[in-house]
């Protein structure tokens, strides 16, 4: 569902947003209003931004790594080149690389593990924070995971932890400069499959039964025993970023069918 001009005026940042969530909450943002900066590390981003804007909607892209400082500081610059200040940053980068018992993984994986789920999140608030406390507040939306218990990605678990953390510290701390901070942990979510793999080696047998175990178990810590769909995570994120939610902040809401992770 579209609410018209939910968002009229506002400037919003959406990260990872070439496929899946992050293209989800991009495409309905900016119907809803907002002039919105569309990124990702794929050149598809590129495509979603188009696509928009042969609809009609005020958007840019820009391809940066965001595992970097630097990386978000192009980002974070160019909008406020673009469009002069930041309200809204949602904080979408991250996702489960390897999948598999924790004794099986190698000292780079668990670093590139970290590196991909957590560092962007830090990256995105630190270099959007001096524009919003200039322009008296604003809001950070960052997309966590109910998998910080979860079977086989400690890593990832460890990492959408410390998002968590960053979330509620911050929001402690910049509530004095009118900025929410608000996080929303997905669970088990039905997606096409992804246009560029997070891991682009081919399954084994056993790293397939070690992905098998998450599903199962991500199904059966469901209340309602089902994987959601995007649609579901979108809504939430958006909310979360929208003044209906200006009492919110601080926490972690878990959209999971049940599972608060």
């Amino acid at each position: 569902m579209i609410f018209q001009d939910r968002f009229k005026d506002k400037i919003a940042i959406v990260t990872g947003a070439a496929q899946g969530i992050g293209k989800g909450v991009a495409e309905r943002i900016a119907k809803e209003g907002a002039k919105t900066v569309l990124v990702d590390r794929s050149d598809v981003v590129l495509e979603v931004a188009e696509n928009l804007k042969k609809e009609g909607y005020n958007v840019i892209a820009v391809q940066a790594d965001l595992e970097t400082l630097e990386g978000f500081e192009k980002v974070s610059n160019r909008a406020i080149e673009t469009f002069g200040k930041i309200d809204i940053l949602i904080n979408n980068v991250g996702g489960t690389i390897w999948a598999k018992p924790f004794q099986h993984y190698q000292e780079d994986e668990i670093i590139k593990e970290v590196s991909r789920s957590l560092f962007p999140t830090l990256w995105g608030c630190s270099s959007v924070l001096p524009n919003m406390i200039a322009n008296g507040g604003g809001v950070i939306v960052n997309v966590s995971s109910v998998a910080t218990r979860s079977v086989n990605r400690v890593p990832y678990a460890a990492a959408k932890g410390g998002v968590n953390a960053i979330t509620a510290s911050l929001a402690f701390e910049q509530a004095a400069n009118n900025i929410r901070v608000i996080g929303v942990a997905p669970g088990g979510t039905e997606a096409p499959q992804r246009i560029i793999p997070r891991n682009e080696n081919t399954q084994t047998e056993e790293e397939k039964m070690w992905y098998q175990q998450i599903v199962d178990q991500t199904r059966e810590s469901s209340l309602q025993k089902k994987y959601g769909a995007i649609d579901d995570q979108v809504s939430t994120i958006l909310f979360a970023a929208s003044d209906e939610a200006k009492y919110i902040t601080g926490v972690t809401i878990p959209v999971a069918g049940g599972d608060l992770g």
